[in-house]
């Protein structure tokens, strides 16, 4: 997964470098709101930390250091759920992305 959670940063930084820095903060309608570059960027951080910790819980049950079945099954499920989710995201925002290029003004 950890391939597909770079391939996600790339998408999202090659969409951020197409329409500019200040392209996505023009969306935002208070100061205070961040851009859906860093806003991306954010949840693919949480996700790969999510993964992470599955990871260590599924190596804490095959060595046995006291990690229980469910639990590392939910942090593995939680981890799937929250890359299937980022992944969705990212395919909308290309196809978003796509619709607007192919317009004509």
């Amino acid at each position: 997964m950890l391939g597909a959670a770079s391939a996600v940063q790339g998408a999202a930084a090659t969409i951020q470098s197409t329409l500019g820095p200040d392209a996505a903060s023009g969306l935002s309608t208070g100061g205070a709101a961040a851009p859906f570059g860093h806003l991306f960027r954010d949840t693919v951080e949480q996700v790969n930390a999510m993964e992470d910790q599955a990871h260590a819980a599924v190596e804490g049950l095959m060595t046995g250091s006291g990690v229980d079945v469910h639990r590392a099954m939910i942090a593995t499920q939680k981890a799937e759920m929250a890359f299937e989710l980022a992944l969705s995201v990212r395919n909308k925002a290309v196809q978003a992305y796509q619709q607007v290029m192919g317009m004509q003004f």
